[in-house]
């Protein structure tokens, strides 16, 4: 399959840190790769109600903001969550598609986590805080709903800004950003899986 980048952008105003970063970051990808950029703020998705247990999943038609994403999503060989850091994890809008997947788990006829598995996961994101690892909580919702869908996760590119532009200023951001979708993206795991290997090494 050929690769397919879909860029979700989950910040509440255009042009934000975050998406400079991730402009920089699809720069460096090779002219044949397609990419596909969806901002959540243009393609508000309804608040996700769970109905697991009491009530018939249907598909959602393509003509509506949910039945863009879902279809969008299942093109993507490659999804990018562009979310700026708010609150030490992912913006309501990301939350919110994110837990669209949850319904198209048991949409008939999708078959979600078999169609993503094996597929890969990244994630950019601005903070205003200089300490990376304040982002801790962000990189693991990302590192866990890959690992759930058995899917590649190539990490998280930080970028510290705040005001407008800011990240321009971040000049080891935008060198990561060269390199960024160069990498190889592992399987992801579970950090209990990993503690669990580790401790098996030992032993």
């Amino acid at each position: 399959m050929s690769r397919r980048f879909l860029f979700v952008l989950g910040s509440a105003r255009a042009d934000g840190n975050t998406e400079l970063l991730a402009h920089e970051a699809a720069a460096q990808l090779p002219g044949d790769i397609e990419q596909r950029w969806i901002r959540l703020a243009e393609h508000p998705l309804p608040g996700f109600v769970d109905l697991r247990h009491d009530s018939d999943h249907v598909r959602p038609p393509s003509n509506t903001d949910t039945g863009l994403l879902l279809d969008a999503t299942l093109a993507a060989t490659d999804i990018v969550i562009a979310s700026p850091l708010y609150w030490y994890s992912v913006s309501s809008l990301t939350k919110t598609y994110l837990d669209h997947w949850s319904a198209w788990l048991r949409t008939p006829g999708v078959d979600f986590k078999a169609t993503m598995a094996g597929r890969t996961l990244w994630g950019i994101a601005a903070l205003a805080d200089h300490e990376p690892s304040v982002a801790d909580p962000y990189v693991g919702t990302l590192n866990n709903s890959a690992a759930y869908l058995g899917m590649r996760f190539g990490g998280v590119l930080l970028g510290n800004g705040s005001a407008p532009g800011d990240v321009r200023k971040d000049t080891d951001a935008l060198a990561r950003a060269k390199t960024f979708f160069a990498q190889d993206a592992p399987l992801a795991r579970f950090p209990y899986e990993t503690a669990d290997a580790q401790a098996g090494a030992r032993g």
